[in-house]
């Protein structure tokens, strides 16, 4: 059975309560904002964040020439694409290979938990004083966060939306608590999955809730004052129970959250776990206006056993999940105004350690972007024959955020200001990823 402890000790009931905790104590935040600037395109991104670190190695950037320690025990399989091979173990996903690119020259210099899950949700590495075990814990902002500064909200339904938990690194630091994430904070996939902040408490009637409100609003406006000296973040309760009373009034937002409305062969589809269903819900939510989802899902760090956790667990359900994805977003006709990147935060060692697992691994790994308008269908550079590290044509954290920004219409070169007047770029330098644009 799969360990459910990180190596860091954290397990999954640790991170669950760290997100329900990260704003501020409170269940959930969002933000509804007019768009700041013209916007070049309107596409919206889910993030699917493989949390761990999935060994590319065995999945898509396979070596079966190299020796035994480091090729491991699976074989490739050919996909739709001539010359693509993937792992056998994925053979859904080797149907799909049109529908996105593999960049298998990514790379960056850290193989920590933390600080490299920090570096590929907001393209910057962060600096001292940094506690990854911490929640929220943006150095900067993570690219959610960026993408409802910039484009704001649609509709009713929040810009940006985390599931099924809030990582610690995808909060908004200095662009403050009206850019935060709404947090699903539950598991979609469980039977008695519900979004519990959309829905009243069933002793308060409907046309009441307005009541409430304007009560609320009264009794606030003795205390405001004293609030805002004595509480820094007095300004984002406000914000947060703004918005609470906004969704649950909105049948648009029930809508999008109401996952048992799909038909059960679809579910099915997805596959009834976490991931699975978390990329449904996560479509759904972008069906109706939501211009990012995050999708935290774990746990992808296999330093024992890492085949038999593989080919048992996790790449049956990455198989069905992804490649359904793409599938459904392709058939409802909305794959090219959404971008797709999957990812962990590093890969895992090309030498397989004496515990028959693969360890941290940052040097090389390969990262999966498709729809949203990029070239789909390509491989983007290659690693050498042990896949350690790029052979050609290296890419990083840096240059996914220049390609994520550029790509859904935001000017990399935005310049953002902290609350003390400080100016921090959108992005860290980088470049784009030249042959997905």
């Amino acid at each position: 059975m799969h360990r459910s402890r990180y190596c860091d000790g954290l397990t999954r009931r640790d991170c669950v309560r760290l997100g329900t905790a990260a704003i501020f104590g409170l269940p959930f935040a969002t933000h509804k904002l007019l768009a700041a600037g013209e916007k070049k395109k309107d596409l919206s991104l889910i993030y699917v964040f493989l949390h761990g670190g999935m060994s590319t190695i065995d999945s898509f950037d396979m070596k079966p020439d190299a020796p035994a320690e480091f090729r491991g025990e699976f074989q490739p399989i050919a996909t739709k694409l001539p010359g693509l091979q993937v792992c056998e173990h994925l053979p859904k996903v080797a149907k799909e290979v049109d529908k996105f690119s593999l960049v298998r020259s990514f790379t960056h210099h850290n193989s920590d938990h933390g600080a490299a899950d920090h570096y590929m949700l907001t393209g910057y590495f962060p600096g001292p004083g940094f506690n990854g075990n911490l929640s929220p814990n943006n150095h900067k902002p993570a690219f959610g966060s960026i993408i409802s500064k910039k484009l704001g909200a649609r509709g009713s339904v929040p810009p940006y939306v985390c599931v099924p938990r809030m990582h610690p690194s995808c909060g908004s630091a200095h662009l403050g608590a009206a850019h935060a994430p709404f947090v699903i904070d539950g598991d979609p996939s469980a039977a008695n999955f519900s979004v519990p902040d959309l829905v009243p408490p069933p002793v308060i009637a409907a046309d009441r809730i307005e009541d409430r409100r304007k009560l609320l609003g009264d009794v606030d406006r003795f205390q405001k004052s004293a609030e805002t000296r004595a509480n820094k973040n007095a300004g984002a309760v406000e914000t947060f129970r703004g918005k609470a009373f906004d969704l649950m009034t909105s049948s648009e937002a029930k809508r999008a959250f109401d996952i048992a409305a799909e038909p059960e062969k679809l579910r099915d589809a997805y596959g009834r776990h976490s991931l699975g269903q978390s990329c449904l819900l996560a479509r759904r939510m972008v069906e109706a206006g939501v211009r990012c989802v995050t999708v935290d899902h774990s746990n992808w760090d296999t330093h024992d056993g890492n085949f038999r956790v593989l080919k048992g667990t996790l790449l049956p359900q990455f198989d069905a999940a992804i490649s359904t994805l793409f599938r459904d977003l392709s058939d409802r006709g909305m794959l090219d105004s959404t971008l797709v990147v999957v990812t962990g935060e590093f890969g895992r060692t090309p030498r397989i350690n004496k515990n028959a697992g693969r360890d941290h691994w940052g040097p090389g790994f390969t990262v999966l972007l498709g729809g949203g308008g990029l070239k789909n269908g390509q491989v983007v550079g290659s690693t050498n024959a042990r896949a350690e590290r790029p052979a050609d044509n290296p890419y990083g954290p840096e240059d996914l955020a220049v390609t994520l920004c550029t790509q859904l219409g935001i000017d990399p070169q935005t310049e953002f200001h902290t609350p003390d007047g400080r100016p921090i770029m959108v992005t860290n330098g980088g470049k784009l990823i030249k042959e997905l644009v």
